[in-house]
């Protein structure tokens, strides 16, 4: 829309209504619009606390302004302004003709298959729910759940792979997969996770088998659309080590456990000949677009010259008391320490323990939102505590430089939580502090903490080789320490002591009941100014006045102000006779 388009209100509130904009004059939020005489406000689900006010005169647009959604107030004036549909789900009328003729010949054809194998409550469960979304499909456009039917409206044949985001890059494009050993298994674990799910939903009546069709990419077909791939991790896996070949156009296939069982380590790599490309030969002799040349990198050399952390390997019997002593050690140099455990009961107990010698300590665990995560790492960094005890979240992407002590309880109990990867990652959170150390507690010593023992060895001998050659000194990484998330709430009660401050004043300095009438005034006025944050603290304001006077509280007329002396003339809107 622009300034001085002929367009009238009805028109624009038609076409909202069309691109799957709800009315709302109360509970004005994203993807909703309000009317007020002839002035529209739409809130985009696409801003955050803006919103576009268009103002109508007759039959045009007379002006255009952008608001904030909270106060009201006018933030710019514009010309113009193109408004995107409320919800992604948008089609055609004739694309979505065509999805609901095809969307109920599938459900017939399901209720028939459900109901010649005896299944006569699912067909009809479905046939309730495919009727009810073809009916709000035809009078709304819309429906809840509609992307399940998105096979249809997009035209796509059985089985072919839904449009996503890649679709929009080119295809030179570059990938960089950051923690590969982590997430290139995840690409394929969400299609059969989302497979497996529906599946349920399809066998019992509650989705058609069309729904199958809405997913995330399989893993070949997400390899297919990447075509450039740079695996990133401290711990490759086996299959982003073998992949990384010029000759590779799609994929090999690499089971992560050999035939025994047992995880295939990096080091083991070495027996299929496959070595760091670059390393051993000078750069003018190295082709990337060689047949069978690995394209294997290592960046394992540190700019600050830190070593990885020492490793200390110390017997099971008493673990639990010589953490303490270690951790008082540490705290004394006021330096903090990570604690790892195999449960979540074990972290929780052991952390009450802890406390109850005195520690400062909390746990963190998947039970604990993203949030307060975040302030707990934020406040292990401040010293507001000086141990944490976890379990697998201790591992990728802590950047924790305080950090000089990781403690691996039960390090020899082999499986997900102890096996090479876990102990690699979970020893470098000490690996940024110049004295950064690693005990394991274990009474043998299995295949995966030997993998750690020989990573650490492997790669402190490198960099000790680095430090002396170009006489490096080693020194902690420093990084300032982060704001807080709960500023907001921190900034609101900061707002809540300055209103009490406002009231908390000597009763015999004001008349109570002049300032309790004016700052009523004010509520009002804000409130017809569509400034509901400022009338609420001022509501707070009158309500803590009238708390300290009985007689105020109880009373149920409004007292707009002070009781008038006698003679002063008749109250507004009565005769004086």
């Amino acid at each position: 829309v622009w300034t001085g388009q002929k367009l009238t209100r009805e028109e624009f509130l038609s076409s909202l209504v069309g691109m799957l904009f709800e009315r709302n004059d109360i509970a004005f939020g994203r993807g909703k619009f309000r009317v007020r005489g002839d002035v529209v406000e739409v809130h985009p689900a696409y801003l955050d606390e803006t919103a576009i006010r268009v103002e109508f005169f007759d039959d045009e647009v007379e002006r255009i302004t952008s608001i904030h959604t909270l106060t009201g107030h006018t933030i710019e004036r514009l010309e113009n302004h193109t408004f995107f549909p409320a919800k992604q789900f948008v089609t055609s009328g004739d694309k979505m003709k065509r999805a609901m003729v095809a969307i109920r010949e599938e459900a017939k054809n399901q209720v028939a298959k459900f109901e010649k194998e005896g299944k006569l409550i699912e067909a009809q469960r479905l046939r309730m729910r495919t009727d009810y979304d073809l009916e709000m499909m035809a009078e709304m456009g819309f429906c809840q759940g509609i992307e399940n039917y998105s096979r249809h409206i997009t035209g796509r044949a059985p089985g072919e792979r839904p449009y996503t985001l890649l679709d929009f890059f080119p295809r030179d494009f570059l990938l960089l997969v950051d923690e590969s050993h982590a997430t290139i298994p995840q690409i394929g674990g969400m299609y059969e996770g989302d497979k497996s799910r529906k599946t349920v939903l399809v066998d019992h009546g509650f989705r058609l088998p069309s729904a199958l069709d809405n997913r995330p990419l399989r893993f070949e077909e997400f390899i297919q659309m990447t075509n450039q791939r740079v695996y990133v991790s401290a711990t490759p896996g086996a299959f982003e080590v073998i992949n990384s070949r010029p000759e590779n156009k799609t994929f090999i296939p690499v089971k992560s456990k050999d035939e025994g069982g047992k995880s295939i380590s990096l080091f083991d790599l070495k027996k299929a000949r496959i070595k760091p490309s670059g390393n051993d030969e000078p750069v003018e002799a190295f082709d990337p677009t060689k047949r069978g040349t690995p394209l294997v990198v290592e960046q394992i050399i540190r700019p600050t010259g830190l070593l990885d952390p020492v490793l200390i390997l110390r017997p099971l019997k008493g673990q639990i008391d010589e953490t303490i002593e270690l951790c008082r050690q540490r705290v004394e140099r006021g330096e903090r320490v990570l604690v790892t455990t195999l449960t979540k009961r074990t972290a929780e107990d052991l952390t009450e323990y802890l406390m109850g010698t005195g520690l400062k300590v909390r746990y963190l665990h998947s039970d604990i939102d993203a949030v307060e995560r975040v302030e707990i790492l934020r406040q292990l960094r401040a010293a507001t505590f000086d141990i944490l005890v976890g379990i697998n979240l201790l591992r990728e992407g802590l950047d924790l430089p305080e950090v000089s002590l990781v403690c691996i309880l039960d390090a020899d109990k082999e499986g997900f939580l102890r096996n090479e990867t876990s102990m690699i990652q979970t020893a470098g959170r000490a690996a940024r502090h110049i004295g950064g150390e690693c005990v394991l507690f274990c009474d043998k010593i299995t295949d995966s903490i030997q993998a750690l023992i020989d990573v650490t060895e492997y790669r402190r001998n490198r960099q000790q080789a680095h430090n002396e050659a170009h006489g490096i000194t080693p020194q902690s990484v420093k990084r300032a320490l982060q704001a807080s998330l709960h500023t907001h709430e921190y900034a609101k009660e900061a707002g809540d002591k300055l209103n009490s401050s406002l009231v908390a004043e000597d009763t015999e300095s004001y008349d109570k009941l002049r300032v309790i009438a004016e700052l009523e005034e004010e509520m009002r006025e804000a409130s017809s100014r569509l400034e509901f944050e400022r009338a609420a603290h001022l509501r707070d304001q009158i309500k803590a006045l009238k708390g300290d006077s009985p007689s105020l509280a109880t009373s149920q007329q409004p007292l707009k102000y002070p009781a008038k002396k006698k003679g002063r003339g008749a109250p507004r809107g009565r005769s004086s006779k």
